[in-house]
């Protein structure tokens, strides 16, 4: 049944050929991650994420004047958040809530501003984060 269902979506079972993300544990990766925010050590925020990271947040629209709200690679990741930490040194996250799904997490926070967010994470085969969609209530 499981194989007629594939072949009808025209998918092919995963092989062992198939890279994985590795065995990522959410509750686990989400409080390392807040962690590392509230540390404010940008090394340490750093060491989630992939050198190809994609990041798309409204934030970097509103505080970066980029129109297209996105950053690619980690040295402009790395940029853009060092202004923003020296901006808003007193940033502090509360996780709320963390879901999971394929190679992938989402995060329910309380963020900067007193703003909720909602931040999905995805993951590479290395277990590290290589793109972040953000989502924040009333911007």
């Amino acid at each position: 049944m499981f194989q007629v269902l594939l072949a009808t979506l025209n998918l092919k079972p995963e092989t062992k050929k198939q890279k994985k993300s590795k065995n990522m544990e959410p509750e686990k990766f989400a409080k390392a991650w807040i962690t590392s925010w509230n540390s404010h050590d940008l090394d340490d925020i750093m060491k989630h994420y992939s050198e190809d990271i994609e990041i798309t947040t409204p934030m970097i629209k509103l505080a970066g004047g980029i129109e297209s709200g996105s950053l690619q690679g980690k040295e402009q990741v790395r940029a853009y958040w060092e202004k923003a930490l020296q901006k808003i040194p007193d940033l502090h996250f509360e996780l709320k809530e963390v879901t999971s799904g394929v190679n992938s997490v989402a995060l329910y926070y309380k963020s900067v501003m007193n703003k909720m967010a909602i931040e999905v994470m995805f993951f590479n085969e290395n277990g590290l984060v290589n793109k972040m969609i953000a989502h924040y209530t009333d911007l």
